[in-house]
């Protein structure tokens, strides 16, 4: 069951792993759809890397009709370009390991989304990271918090500190073993310096 927040016009959902709907009155944009069986079908789909927890094919044919569009990181949107869909700025922003082998730089990507005057930036798959800092205001950060293959809470909360977001959002964790990060601990790490939501 997805677990929704309203940012002003806008409707969130996070339906678990790194998976969110945002949803305004005119467009409905999903970002790495992931085992998905059914779902309102998307103007755009957003896809970081193409690991299978991220380009999930069954999801995006399940959510797609003919003019959906469907962007992927390192595909057909790379790291630094600028693509404008429906109305809606979308920018790819690095995503990579620093000292793990799964997510190399260059691979995958982040995203910056303009919507209706707000900015979401979704990490995709990554430790943290120097170009944080230069993201600008952001006022909704999706962020991993799994460890193993991306970000663990400690590492997560010291990426707050670096993006300053408004509102922040943990991803990533307890679909797998492997990522068992704990949502309560890196609420307790940031503080006050971002408001964390839980869904």
């Amino acid at each position: 069951m997805a677990k929704t927040i309203n940012l002003d016009n806008l409707e969130i959902s996070w339906l678990g792993h790194a998976s969110f709907k945002i949803k305004t009155p005119q467009i409905v944009i999903y970002v790495d759809p992931y085992n998905l069986s059914f779902g309102e079908k998307a103007d755009l789909i957003l896809v970081t890397h193409d690991h299978f927890d991220h380009k999930d094919e069954k999801s995006i044919e399940i959510l797609s009709k003919t003019e959906t569009e469907v962007l992927v990181g390192g595909e057909n949107i790379k790291e630094g370009e600028e693509k404008e869909v429906n109305g809606i700025k979308i920018k790819a922003v690095p995503a990579y390991n620093l000292a793990k082998p799964f997510h190399p730089k260059g691979k995958g990507v982040g995203f910056v989304l303009e919507i209706s005057g707000k900015k979401i930036y979704h990490a995709g798959d990554t430790d943290k990271i120097k170009e944080m800092a230069e993201l600008g205001e952001i006022d909704l950060a999706l962020l991993p918090i799994g460890g193993t293959y991306t970000m663990n809470e400690e590492e997560a909360a010291e990426a707050v500190k670096m993006i300053k977001p408004k509102k922040v959002i943990p991803m990533h964790y307890g679909t797998f073993s492997e990522i068992s990060g704990d949502p309560e601990k890196f609420k307790e790490l940031v503080g006050n310096i971002s408001q964390v939501i839980i869904l």
